[in-house]
C-alpha cells in the first residue's frame, strides 16, 4: 500500500532524482526560466520553492542548508543576492508553469517553468491595463431618430 506517498519518483532512483532536481534548480536560478516536462516541473517547484523561502533570511546556516541542496556556489550566490531581494515581499508562489504543448518525439507534455518576478513581459502587461469599458447601452435620443429620416429625404 502506498498511503500518504505523494512524491513523484519520476522513474529514477533517489540519487539520480536528487541530482537531476539539484541541476534543474541551479539552471532555473541562473537562467530564470527553463523548458522541461510538466512532471519534472511540478517536482522542481516542490524542490526549489522552500529554498527560495530560506533565502529571504540571509544567514550562514541558511546558506549552508541551501548549498547542501544545490551543490553550486554560483547558484547559491545568485539566489541570496538577486532572487531573494525580488521576492522579499512575496508570501509564496515564486514559480510559474506555462504549458507549451507536446514534445515531437515521445508526445510528452512540455512546459516552461520560470521565476514569477523575472518575466518582464507579464509584469509590463499587468501594469498597462486597457481602460475599463462601460457595458451599458446607449440611450437613443429623440433628436437622432428625427434627424435620420430628414437626412435621407434631403439626399433624394
Amino acid at each position: 500500500m502506498r498511503h500518504n506517498k505523494k512524491f513523484n519518483h519520476l522513474g529514477r532512483k533517489s540519487a539520480h532524482r536528487k541530482a537531476m532536481l539539484s541541476n534543474m534548480a541551479c539552471s532555473l536560478l541562473l537562467h530564470k526560466r527553463i523548458t522541461t516536462t510538466v512532471a519534472k516541473a511540478k517536482a522542481l517547484r516542490m524542490y526549489v520553492e522552500p529554498l527560495i523561502t530560506k533565502s529571504k533570511d540571509d544567514s550562514t546556516h541558511n546558506r549552508r542548508t541551501v548549498f547542501s541542496y544545490l551543490k553550486s556556489k554560483t547558484a547559491v550566490t545568485e539566489l541570496f543576492r538577486e532572487v531573494s531581494v525580488k521576492v522579499a515581499d512575496r508570501p509564496g508562489g515564486y514559480t510559474r508553469i506555462l504549458k507549451t504543448g507536446n514534445r515531437l518525439g515521445d508526445n510528452a507534455e512540455m512546459c516552461i517553468i520560470e521565476l514569477v518576478d523575472y518575466n518582464e513581459a507579464m509584469l509590463n502587461a499587468k501594469d498597462a491595463k486597457p481602460a475599463a469599458k462601460s457595458r451599458r447601452r446607449r440611450k437613443k435620443s429623440t433628436d437622432a431618430a428625427t434627424e435620420a429620416p430628414a437626412t435621407d429625404a434631403s439626399a433624394e
